[in-house]
Formats: C-alpha cells, sequence, structure tokens
C-alpha cells in the first residue's frame, strides 16, 4: 500500500506538471509555429487548411507536443525516484545520470533530423513535384505529419548510447556479442539511413554515417563499462591472503 500510495503521489506529480506545461505549449503555440514557418525550407512552403479545424488540430498537437518534451525530464526522474529505495548508492548515482544523458539525446537527435535531414527532404519532394510540372499546394495538416515522421524517429534512435548501455548493465549486451552483430547493425542503419533520407549518395551520408558513428560511441561506452565491471569484480574473486 505504501508503494501504491508513493506511486499515485508521482502519477499525480507528472501529471499536474503535463497541464503546466500543456497551458504554456498553448500561450506559446503562434511563437513555435511562426518560427517554424520562418525556416528558410519552410518559408517556400505556402501552408494551407482545407478545413475549419486543421488550424486548430495544429495548434493543439504543437501545445501537446511541448507538453510531451518538457514533461519528459520528470516522468524519467519521477520513475528513477520510485525505484531508488531499491538500488545500492552505486547503483542510485549510476542510473540518475540516464534521465538527463536520455533527454539531451533526445534533444539532440530532434534537432539534427529537425535542422539538417527534414530540409533535405523538403528540398528533394519540392525538385521531385517540380520536375513532373505539379503545382505545389500543401496542407498544413499534411506538412506537419510529414514533419514529426522525420523528425521524431531520429530522435529515438538517438537514445541508442543509453538503451545499450543499459543492455550491458544488465548482461544482455557483452563486448563479444557487439562485435559479432556490428556487421548487421550496418546493414540496418544504412537501410534506415535510406528509408529517412533523400535518395541520393550525399544525403544518404549525411544520415548513415552519423548513425553509425552514433553506434560506434555506444558499442564504445558498452565496451568501456563491461570492462570496468569485470575489473571491479576481479579483487573479489582473489582468495583472502590470511
Amino acid at each position: 500500500m505504501n508503494h501504491l500510495s508513493e506511486l499515485r503521489k508521482r502519477l499525480i506529480l507528472v501529471v499536474g506538471w503535463f497541464f503546466v506545461t500543456m497551458c504554456a505549449g498553448l500561450y506559446l503555440s503562434p511563437r513555435i509555429l511562426r518560427y517554424i514557418k520562418s525556416n528558410n525550407v519552410s518559408s517556400a512552403v505556402e501552408w494551407n487548411v482545407f478545413s475549419f479545424t486543421d488550424g486548430l488540430f495544429i495548434y493543439l498537437r504543437c501545445a501537446f507536443l511541448f507538453a510531451i518534451l518538457f514533461t519528459l525530464p520528470l516522468l524519467l526522474y519521477q520513475t528513477w525516484a520510485f525505484v531508488r529505495p531499491g538500488l545500492t548508492d552505486r547503483e542510485a548515482k549510476g542510473t540518475l545520470a540516464y534521465v538527463p544523458a536520455s533527454f539531451a539525446l533526445f534533444l539532440g537527435g530532434v534537432s539534427f533530423s529537425y535542422f539538417l535531414v527534414f530540409p533535405m527532404m523538403m528540398r528533394f519532394m519540392m525538385q521531385m513535384n517540380h520536375t513532373v510540372g505539379a503545382v505545389e499546394t500543401y496542407g498544413i495538416d499534411r506538412y506537419f505529419v510529414f514533419m514529426f515522421s522525420v523528425v521524431f524517429p531520429l530522435g529515438v534512435a538517438f537514445e541508442m548510447p543509453i538503451v545499450m548501455l543499459f543492455l550491458t548493465r544488465l548482461g544482455v549486451l557483452t563486448p563479444e556479442r557487439l562485435t559479432v552483430t556490428r556487421k548487421y547493425a550496418y546493414v540496418g542503419l544504412a537501410v534506415v539511413g535510406s528509408c529517412i533520407s533523400p535518395p541520393d549518395f550525399v544525403s544518404h551520408l549525411s544520415v548513415t554515417v552519423p548513425l553509425i558513428l552514433l553506434f560506434e560511441i555506444s558499442a564504445l561506452l558498452s565496451r568501456r563499462y563491461a570492462k570496468k565491471r569485470l575489473a571491479d569484480s576481479i579483487p573479489m574473486l582473489r582468495p583472502d591472503p590470511t
């Protein structure tokens, strides 16, 4: 009952903060949308609405995503705080670093995809439309659906170091397994990069190379943690000389 009561308090705190940030998002949504519209690529696109509710839904969706983004750190921290009594001091200090690191990596992935990958996708699509002689009329709803489908998957992909380090802590990943699966990971990342980038060589490299570098950084962190854990366990295995 004590655990359930504590869980209830933490959920109420997270939900309350979500509504506060939702209100802030409703206030800031016009400014955020105007900033997106002033982007170099977006400024060349006329946003159109094809129903009376398109503008309202985009307004609410922007506020909702704003609230999700700034509620995520608190949710991660409250999750850590809830499981904290079951951890040792060393484990608690080690896992607490996951909270800001995961949020920073997600923001880095979103920024990378928004400022680099999304403009490339937009330019390629617009060039294709011009090639076939199409008249460009973009709906604001379709525009944001396309943007979110490009931006947020890369934001999640940038969580790779945290996920791999966590799996190493659990013993699921080992340096030997990483060595065996490296070539398959390269192929998978190349496929992902080709799916979320325009079909030209430069665009493929600009997306695939950062993903591969991110994988190598993740593998390096995983190996360093595995070696450190092995080094810490060796003194415990040595017989007592007395």
